[in-house]
Order: C-alpha cells, then sequence, then structure tokens
C-alpha cells in the first residue's frame, strides 16, 4: 500500500499525517525530534512526503528527511491553499493542515527536489541575505529622501553600514563560487554569456540547481511560463507568474541587459518588437529563450558560443 505524508511545521511542533490511516502524530521540532521522526517514517516507507515553505522554518526537518534518503518536496503555500479550498476544507488546524498536505502528495504528486550538498546551501544562504540587506537599503533611500533633519545623521549611519554589509556579502559570495570546483565551473559558464553578470549568476545557481536538468516545458518553475485564461468565447489575456521569483525577477533584469548587447537576445528582441508586440512581452519572451539556453549551456557544459545559441 502506497502512503503519502503530509507534515505541517511549527516553531515548536511537527504534526503528521500519513494516508491512508490519516491520525495524527506530533513530533517536536528539535534535532531530536527530527530524528525520531526520520526514523518512524523510514518504517512506514512512503511514497512522498510534503512540507508547505514557510519562511524557512521548515528547512532543518526537510534537510533531515532528505539526508536520510526519504523523498521529500517543499510546496508552494499558495498551491496548496487553493487543494484545501477545491476540497471545501474550510476549517484550519494543524492536523487538518497535515491531512490536506497528505491528500494534496496523493493527488498532486510535486517532484522531489534533489538535496543539495553543503556549498549550495551555504550559498543560497548568502544570496538569500544579501537579497535582505539590499531591500533594507531601498527601504532606508526612501526613508532617508523624506527625512527631517533631526534623523539625517541615523539614516546616514545605518546605509554605510547596509553597503558595508552588502560588500561583504557579496565577497563572500564570490569567495563561496571559487572554493567549490561544481560551482565555479557552472558561474564561469553563466557569466560568460552577454547579460548575465556575477549577482544573476550567484542567484541563479543558489535558487534554481536544477537548471540544466530542466524540460523545455519548465519554464513554469522559474514563472514565466504563460499561463493561459480562456472560457467558451472568452480569451483573457495570457500572464505568466508563481515559480521562483528571485530567479524570475534576477533573470528579468539581466534581459533587460541582454536585449541591448547579446547577439542572440538583441535581434530576437527586436523581432517581436516590429510584429509589432508589447514591450513587457517581448522582454518576458526573451527573458524565456535566456532561460532556455542557461539550461542548455549548463546541460553540455560549455561556454557562450552566440551561434550554438541562435540553432
Amino acid at each position: 500500500m502506497e502512503r503519502c505524508v503530509g507534515i505541517d511545521v511549527a516553531e515548536a511542533e511537527l504534526v503528521v499525517v500519513a494516508e491512508p490511516e490519516a491520525a495524527a502524530t506530533r513530533w517536536p521540532n528539535d534535532a531530536a525530534g527530527h530524528a525520531a521522526l526520520v526514523a518512524h517514517l523510514a518504517a512506514l516507507a512512503p511514497v512522498l512526503i510534503v512540507l508547505e515553505g514557510t519562511g524557512g522554518v521548515e528547512r532543518a526537518v526537510a534537510a533531515a528527511l532528505a539526508e536520510a534518503a526519504l523523498p521529500v518536496a517543499v510546496v508552494n503555500p499558495a498551491q496548496v491553499r487553493q487543494f484545501a479550498r477545491g476540497l471545501g476544507r474550510r476549517t484550519k488546524t494543524d492536523p487538518i493542515d497535515a491531512a490536506v498536505l497528505a491528500r494534496f502528495a496523493a493527488v498532486v504528486r510535486p517532484a522531489v527536489r534533489p538535496r543539495p550538498g553543503a556549498a549550495q546551501r551555504e550559498l543560497a544562504a548568502l544570496v538569500a541575505r544579501r537579497r535582505q540587506v539590499c531591500a533594507l537599503r531601498v527601504t532606508e533611500q526612501h526613508h532617508q529622501r523624506r527625512a527631517e533633519p533631526c534623523v539625517a545623521a541615523s539614516l546616514a549611519h545605518v546605509l554605510a553600514v547596509l553597503a558595508a554589509e552588502q560588500a561583504e556579502l557579496e565577497r563572500r559570495i564570490a569567495e563561496q563560487l571559487a572554493l567549490d570546483p561544481v560551482l565555479r565551473a557552472k558561474a564561469a559558464i553563466l557569466t560568460s554569456v552577454p547579460g548575465i553578470g556575477p549577482v544573476a549568476a550567484a542567484t541563479v545557481l543558489a535558487e534554481l540547481p536544477e537548471l540544466g536538468q530542466l524540460s523545455a516545458k519548465q519554464a513554469a518553475l522559474v514563472g514565466v511560463a504563460p499561463h493561459l485564461q480562456q472560457s467558451g468565447r472568452a480569451r483573457g489575456q495570457a500572464a505568466i507568474g508563481g515559480g521562483r521569483r528571485p530567479v524570475r525577477c534576477v533573470l528579468y533584469l539581466a534581459t533587460v541587459t541582454a536585449v541591448r548587447c547579446n547577439p542572440v537576445l538583441q535581434p530576437f528582441y527586436q523581432r517581436l518588437r516590429a510584429q509589432p508586440k508589447p514591450p513587457k512581452l517581448a522582454l518576458v519572451a526573451a527573458e524565456r529563450k535566456l532561460l532556455t539556453i542557461l539550461n542548455a549551456m549548463l546541460r553540455d557544459g560549455v561556454c557562450w558560443q552566440a551561434e550554438a545559441a541562435m540553432a
């Protein structure tokens, strides 16, 4: 009998439901609890274990499960909420949430994400922290524009600290890429593409470790695949969304540069604009093409070759 498991993750405890039994069990969300839970689930031999991404609280237990070679997938909470509404589940408790996750695992069967190595995890943490510091700098810069003179010195001090912290994180990211031979080789391939800089390369490597193994239909993983809106005779406008937002955003900015200097993406973008296509639509199409090129380059382990990218 195939078992699917849902785990509702909170700061203090983990609530676990394994279909088809559907009886909830509770485990401490700490190292000892993770070890006991791993032993319990290993005995059940589930085909899939599903957790929601909860801002990082789920990382430790997901890592413990993955390191024990258990099939674990961390999924988007918004997708699970929509699934629960489809089931008519309006009541929300931890055991109910875990049961919904177990049913989601059985019905949807989300893909198991490979467990990244230590170097990959450290890179992801550094890239995420840099993104947080950049967001703080932008916030303080907005405050500085409207600030009273009495707080100007405080804002200037905080901005200087944040600028120094961002520079230090970027140094550590570069160091992390240089220390690991696999990451170093991949970064060299990515940055050989006109338009892809160190920040874009580090973000892609940190947030999209599957790059190089994606199929032609997995643009939705990054959120650059158009979603059609039509019913009967009504034809709505296709839109993108979802996926891994940090990757989508950094690739979009890289595409803005690439359509000016990249010998493949520049004519591609200009051809779409001449049809004519709206600027945003043409940019998103170019971003999708850039993702396809990067995936092929990492798959084949080759640096930028304009002739090959045009094929």
